[in-house]
């Protein structure tokens, strides 16, 4: 049954960035279709992945007596974003009892191997996972209750 799902060739090291980044995007793309991954938890591994790769990033640069740019190191803003913030939704500790912390630990394995195997450069995955963020960001909050926070990210065609 393997044999018929096609095998994607991991960069070496050596490989172009673009390929890459796209090898990642084929990774993520291909896992949260497969598992219709709730916007939830998709956004709280993005969030790791973004904070630990900006902190990364902004120490590096401050040691060489530079900064980040805000592309990088803040998140995108939100499209449409009103002044409505004071939607009222289930309490917090209710949506942290039904992650699935398992689901989570896979698409977080699946990120930090694709970036390792690959020797990505931390400024390529940052901005990689800051569309994703986005993304995700924007679908959050377009949600009107926790039945939507626990509905699978919508994955635009062109993704």
């Amino acid at each position: 049954m393997t044999e018929d799902l096609p095998r994607i060739a991991i960069p070496g090291p050596e490989a172009d960035s673009t390929e890459k980044m796209v090898f990642l995007q084929e990774q993520i793309v291909n896992f949260l279709r497969q598992y219709s991954m709730p916007l939830i938890e998709v956004s709280l591994v993005f969030s790791k992945y973004t904070r630990q790769l900006t902190e990364a990033l902004t120490i590096q640069a401050e040691s060489e007596g530079e900064t980040l740019p805000d592309i990088l190191s803040q998140p995108w803003p939100v499209l449409g974003e009103n002044e409505d913030s004071e939607k009222k939704g289930p309490p917090l500790e209710t949506v942290l009892e039904n992650l699935d912390d398992d689901r989570m630990d896979i698409l977080d394995t699946i990120l930090r191997s694709s970036m390792v195997a690959t020797e990505m450069p931390l400024v390529d995955a940052l901005m990689q996972l800051r569309q994703w963020e986005h993304l995700a960001r924007n679908q959050l909050s377009d949600s009107q209750g926790a039945g939507q926070l626990f509905s699978p990210l919508e994955i635009p065609e062109e993704w």
